[in-house]
């Protein structure tokens, strides 16, 4: 069977994960609303560690501002790009990794951890405690650490309105309608207060739960769908102002779970 590792690693190296925040609007949407999110814990002195780093483009963005980042990421493909796009920059050491294990890094490190990736792609709970604990670990006393995870409704609503709707039940709920977590799903989704409890016996204090693309993706591709250049700015500041309404969350695809170390 495959493992963790290769089924992501299969998956992105046959994706354009580079343009994946800049091609579409709810793309670019999750990127300024965690932008906007990430400057309220994080400035220009801060020494920053991002876990899932992707191709880069939070990690690359913020080192620009001068803050001191470290970058891991578990696909060498994504990693190789990273590195392309951060050459020169000085401010910013980059690692092949994985969430469940942080080891390279001290304890008590980082003024602000970003976990974007890891949570989407990993299902035994032992290994998702894992990745909690190592990011909790590694973070300085009062510091932030910022989670993103996925809806499962967002999951259903954004892929599965295509005929395809019993294919998307089947994998993401069982019989009794209690959501499924494992490996060949390759995204897997959580209910809000399900992934919010992961935290319970944590030491950390929640600070917010916010969604990042509202139900951009889900309607994205419907023939009248429009948001101009024009409109863009403020359709972000307004989205960003309701971001954390508890009533809107579940349609969100992508959210961040706030928090900070005691």
């Amino acid at each position: 069977m495959s493992t963790r590792k290769e089924i992501v690693s299969g998956f992105y190296e046959q994706v354009d994960e580079e343009s994946r925040l800049k091609r579409s609007r709810h793309g670019q949407l999750e990127y300024a609303t965690t932008m906007a999110y990430i400057h309220r814990y994080a400035d220009k002195n801060s020494r920053v560690l991002e876990v899932g780093a992707g191709t880069g483009r939070y990690s690359i963005a913020l080192a620009r501002e001068g803050m001191q980042v470290s970058a891991v990421e578990l696909v060498e493909s994504n990693l190789a790009v990273l590195r392309e796009n951060s050459r020169g920059i000085e401010n910013l050491e980059s690692f092949q990794g994985d969430a469940v294990d942080l080891g390279r890094f001290a304890d008590n490190t980082f003024d602000v951890t970003l976990v974007f990736g890891p949570m989407y792609h990993i299902y035994e709970p032992e290994d998702v405690h894992r990745a909690i604990d190592e990011a909790v670990r590694v973070t300085k006393p009062g510091g932030a650490i910022l989670f993103a995870f996925i809806s499962v409704f967002g999951i259903m609503y954004a892929n599965y309105f295509q005929g395809n709707w019993a294919a998307g039940q089947e994998e993401n709920f069982d019989g009794e309608y209690r959501i499924r977590h494992f490996k060949e799903q390759l995204f897997t989704g959580y209910d809000i207060v399900e992934f919010e409890q992961l935290f319970d016996s944590k030491p950390v204090e929640w600070i917010t739960t916010a969604g990042v693309d509202g139900m951009v993706e889900s309607i994205e591709d419907r023939e009248d769908f429009r948001i101009p250049d024009e409109e863009f700015d403020a359709f972000a500041a307004w989205y960003l102002h309701f971001a954390e309404k508890r009533e809107l969350l579940g349609a969100t695809n992508h959210l961040l779970y706030i928090c900070r170390k005691k």
